[in-house]
């Protein structure tokens, strides 16, 4: 079954819960190549620290559902 990403490397995003983060930027993605595995990708946010976060809006857990937005 193919994967629903949301982000991809590049994408700008931001926290709807937690701003104080600041803006990030999508750094890397990653993929599991076993069926039923996780997609991540790693986030770098303007407070300076790397965040990573599921990928997958197929899942629960996928970071759109946790608040990760993308900036336009």
């Amino acid at each position: 079954m193919r994967k629903r990403l949301y982000l991809k490397v590049g994408d700008r995003v931001t926290h709807i819960k937690y701003s104080f983060w600041g803006v990030g930027e999508v750094i890397e993605e990653w993929h599991s190549h076993l069926a039923g595995g996780f997609c991540f990708v790693r986030i770098l946010f303007e407070d300076g620290n790397e965040r990573s976060f599921i990928n997958d809006l197929d899942s629960e857990f996928c970071c759109y559902y946790s608040g990760i937005r993308i900036i336009s």
